[in-house]
């Protein structure tokens, strides 16, 4: 029987088994097992059942052993994904070994430390993305975030909070995965103070001072990257147990998970990796696209194959998102394309305040029925909350994936209802010491100290005002202190709220806390936005207590409402890989997405193209639909004007394309190769961009230009000097010229 029968009969077999037919490219993808293959699959192209149907057929016409393959993703989920996917196309095969990059990392370092007879412990236990069981933990009371969290006290002087710990964690989790040298840490952004100087200190604690070496999350990685350059035995072992190795989702791998890859198959090259450089969406925990771009620098022999059928979404969708991913420059030139027929158009909605979006929302789910075909995606978990408040109240049911249960114990919200307890009782001494920091009077340690010492059951205001020491200026400030909290006692929550952030001077000390801990404002004030938002309507104080607290429950128990018919609400990286028919986009506006970071154009060691990154987002976002798909932006948020997003623009001239963009189009090919995209408008406004201008730009405001070069332009805002790349700003239309 010829070897083309073979392949017929394969093939023949599993569409009849399990009904899958495989296009042509993906027929490609599965016949060529031998040497390096990237595999680029454009969002809904079956990539998958693709990755299956080789491994199957590598198996059964190739005859290679199943412990002889190695599949690689990058989440556990993923994993058990494409391990119960291959039992139900080949139920008849023994398993093939299906793991993450870190589980497989643990192996090798589990077997470097029995080399070595290296004593360690685990000390993180946060380890979702990993296969657990592999963790053993001594019950030592050692844990990364507790280490971090005295290290943290010690060196700043303050509490961390767990924003900071967040955001110090990604700070150390993207030099561990970029394998950035100790010399350029200095130069990875970030808001923490002394983060440079705690990641020191936390590295050296880990190898000195305990009988074991403290190995967390990130370790696996590194150590075991190590162990394969520096053992040649312990690499050669692993380069002899595999023939074939798979890596799928590889745009979310970073560059120490490449290291060990290429490691293994430096040998045979047997390696095929599946990815879509236009949903890099991780560049914060080290994911770098540019790998992808490299891949054939590391693989000169490499077959690239191009999955560009999209099965998902209607031509509707697919034809939009196509064109929106062009904006950007660093990816391979792909065009996604499908064969379903045409649903409706993608749907724009621009409401006049950012309150409307939700009461939107549930008006539209009011009148749908099969509510687990519907997503409502957005940038920044915060949104999840004003979604939960108002679904909640309209009883409609909703699944919120990656549970956050952070904002109801933030310390802005426990402000807000110490606040609140003040005026129930404005005795208790010990509520006034939380919030004295952050109130008009400008009460000192020393004087709660003293106020602390006084127990005759009196007005803590009283007290401060009769029995302890105070300058002349706060007299008349703590008087009216009491007298507000007395006229609010009682009053409508929604009310007391905005006389604590005004009145009270909450609002004025959360800037002078953002100045002096590198908090960010628009988070903080965004938080008691919400706080208003949940007041709305209600009553009294208590009632508003009461509302958060079933709001907390609320959200934990929406975790077990997972594949039941209930609404999904996710961020847009947790939404990656998820189908659904109907699709939401919220928030869209400047400043969120694309961020006031992703503005400037660049940003950490690399200067990884942060505008480019959020296209992706974008992107991804609009990939997740079927058949629906809306934009929800708005021009007011907070009592402020707010832009709609430029990439919701951007959408607006694909689906309504300005005139004469095809001539605009042509010309614009002899300008291919400037750094400046061709339009004449554009080119105009270049030119007058010289030193000394005054330019208004969309986020930031006005601002004097200080310098100026031909790829970005330096401009002082009044609050600091932004850095911003000029193609950006100009695609964008970010800068307009003043008349100053």
């Amino acid at each position: 029987m010829s070897g083309m029968n073979i392949k017929e009969d394969f093939f023949e077999r599993k569409k009849r088994e399990s009904g899958v037919s495989l296009n042509e490219i993906q027929l490609k993808a599965v016949l060529q097992t031998e040497g390096p293959l990237l595999l680029l699959a454009s969002p809904g192209s079956g990539k998958t059942t693709t990755v299956i149907m080789r491994i199957g057929y590598l198996i059964e016409e190739k005859e290679v052993n199943p412990s002889r393959i190695k599949a690689i993703t990058f989440s556990r989920a993923s994993a058990n994904d494409m391990k119960e996917r291959f039992k139900r196309f080949f139920s008849n095969l023994p398993s093939v070994d299906f793991s993450t990059i870190h589980s497989f990392a643990f192996e090798v370092v589990k077997e470097h430390f029995r080399r070595t007879q290296t004593y360690y412990h685990i000390i993180e236990g946060d380890l979702d993305m990993v296969e657990q069981e592999t963790f053993t933990s001594d019950n030592s009371p050692l844990h990364k975030k507790i280490i971090l969290r005295k290290l943290f006290k010690s060196i700043v002087g303050e509490n961390i909070t767990d924003d900071q710990m967040d955001e110090l964690t990604t700070y150390i989790t993207f030099i561990k995965n970029k394998m950035i040298p100790t010399d350029k840490w200095s130069l990875v952004k970030t808001d923490v103070p002394e983060a440079e100087r705690i990641l020191l200190e936390y590295e050296s604690f880990k190898r000195s001072g305990h009988r074991k070496l403290l190995v967390d999350f990130d370790d696996m990685l590194t150590i075991g990257n190590e162990a394969l350059e520096g053992d040649r035995e312990l690499l050669r072992k692993y380069q002899q147990r595999y023939d074939y190795m798979l890596t799928d989702e590889s745009q979310d791998t970073s560059m120490v998970q490449h290291a060990i890859i290429e490691k293994m198959v430096r040998d045979h090259k047997n390696l095929c990796v599946v990815a879509d450089d236009d949903q890099c969406i991780y560049s914060w925990r080290g994911a770098d696209p540019s790998y992808l771009l490299d891949f054939k620098q590391v693989y000169p022999t490499a077959v690239t194959l191009f999955m560009e059928q999209n099965y998902r979404s209607s031509i509707d969708i697919v034809n939009v998102a196509n064109q929106f991913i062009k904006r950007n420059k660093n990816r391979y030139e792909k065009n996604m394309f499908t064969k379903n027929p045409k649903h409706r158009p993608v749907l724009i909605k621009n409401f006049v305040d950012y309150k409307y979006q939700a009461k939107y929302l549930v008006e539209v789910v009011k009148k749908l029925n099969n509510l687990s075909e519907i997503a409502v995606l957005f940038r920044n978990n915060s949104a999840s909350v004003s979604l939960m408040n108002a679904f909640e109240r309209a009883g409609i049911p909703f699944f919120m994936k990656d549970v956050d249960n952070r904002f109801f114990k933030h310390w802005v919200v426990e402000d807000i209802l110490n606040f609140m307890r003040m005026t129930f009782s404005d005795k208790r001494p010990d509520i006034l010491e939380k919030i004295h920091l952050k109130i008009i009077g400008y009460i000192t340690k020393l004087q709660i100290v003293s106020l602390k010492e006084i127990n005759n059951n009196e007005s803590v205001f009283d007290n401060l005002l009769n029995h302890v020491q105070l300058q002349d200026y706060q007299v008349k400030q703590i008087q009216e202190c009491k007298e507000t909290f007395r006229k609010m006692k009682g009053i409508p929550p929604l009310d007391a709220i905005r006389i604590i952030r005004t009145k009270l001077g909450y609002e004025k000390a959360l800037v002078n806390i953002c100045e002096r801990f590198g908090f960010r404002k628009d988070y903080l004030i965004g938080i008691i936005n919400i706080l208003e938002e949940i007041a709305d309507t209600l009553g009294s104080m208590e009632e508003f207590a009461n509302r958060l607290k079933i709001l907390e429950s609320v959200m934990k128990t929406s975790e077990t409402k997972k594949g039941q018919n209930a609404v999904t609400f996710s961020t847009l990286h947790s939404a990656k890989g998820l189908e659904f028919e109907r699709v939401y986009m919220i928030d869209l506006i400047d400043g969120i997405l694309p961020s006031s970071d992703d503005l400037q154009g660049g940003s950490n060691i690399d200067n990884v193209g942060l505008i480019e990154e959020a296209v992706r987002l974008f992107y991804v976002g609009m990939t997740r639909a079927k058949i629906h798909l809306e934009l929800l932006s708005y021009r007011e948020r907070d009592g402020e004007k707010v832009n709609e997003s430029s990439f919701v623009l951007d959408v607006r001239n694909i689906l309504n394309p300005p005139k004469q963009i095809e001539d605009k189009k042509k010309e614009s090919i002899k300008h291919q190769n400037s750094k400046i995209p061709y339009n004449p408008k554009v080119i105009r406004i270049k030119a007058q961009l010289v030193l000394g201008k005054v330019v208004k730009h969309r986020v930031f405001g006005h601002g004097k230009i200080v310098k100026v070069n031909d790829e970005r332009i330096h401009i002082q805002f009044e609050a600091s000097v932004k850095q911003l790349s000029i193609v950006t700003c100009l695609e964008m239309g970010l800068l307009q010229l003043t008349e100053q």
